[in-house]
């Protein structure tokens, strides 16, 4: 878990990789990659993210950062570089105790059930939310929750006109341990990668959320 103190090089390294995936930018991935293990993070890990952020930015955009990922650690380990496999996920929840180990995931991360009219007029998108987003992907724990979140908030800021999901995952960042400043130094990382958007994006979303906790 991250606590009040900087975000660690291998998080800030996270965010490029989400951005550029999140928005199919397969020209700067390969070296947002690199920095990535440079930095300290996993195969596994890195993996982890990329198959995650199916479920935020499609599984076209998924499949072709996993096919760049397969293609860097094979050019790393030609040039003689060794990276780390880093752990598997331990067992997740059966298919039958998914949609209650998604539904308990995704209160915790929440802070409260969450329910509204659309879940209403569309169930099937809120148990698919429950049983596989929080039920199956999250359930995996060879990747923290801060971890995850960084990623998702890193996707969702690339994008345009996500902004309502976007300020869903700053709360749930904070509501898992990340910080204000935190985030503020994570925007700031998207920027100096050449995400100016993401990174302002970012900072208007945490100044809403900020903005409605003083209320």
């Amino acid at each position: 878990m991250t606590s009040d103190t900087a975000l660690t090089p291998r998080q800030l390294a996270l965010g490029p990789i989400a951005a550029a995936t999140a928005v199919g930018d397969m020209d700067t991935l390969p070296a947002a990659l690199e920095r990535g293990l440079d930095a300290g993070l996993t195969v596994n890990e890195v993996k982890e993210v990329l198959v995650q952020l199916y479920a935020y930015a499609g599984f076209p955009r998924s499949l072709n950062a996993l096919t760049a990922f397969m293609k860097v650690v094979d050019e790393r380990r030609k040039r003689g570089v060794e990276d780390v496999q880093g752990a598997e996920p331990g067992p997740v929840p059966s298919p039958a105790e998914m949609l209650a180990a998604g539904t308990a995931n995704q209160t915790k991360l929440s802070g409260a059930p969450v329910r509204g009219p659309l879940f209403e007029f569309a169930p099937a998108i809120d148990q698919y939310l429950k049983a596989h987003l929080f039920g199956d992907i999250f359930a995996r724990d060879n990747l923290d929750w801060p971890s995850r979140e960084l990623a998702t908030i890193a996707a969702l800021s690339a994008m345009s006109g996500v902004e309502s999901q976007l300020q869903s995952h700053v709360r749930i960042g904070m509501n898992v341990g990340l910080t204000e400043a935190q985030l503020n130094a994570f925007a700031a990382g998207l920027a100096a990668r050449g995400e100016a958007q993401a990174g302002e994006r970012l900072r208007q979303a945490l100044r809403k959320h900020l903005a409605t906790l003083a209320r």
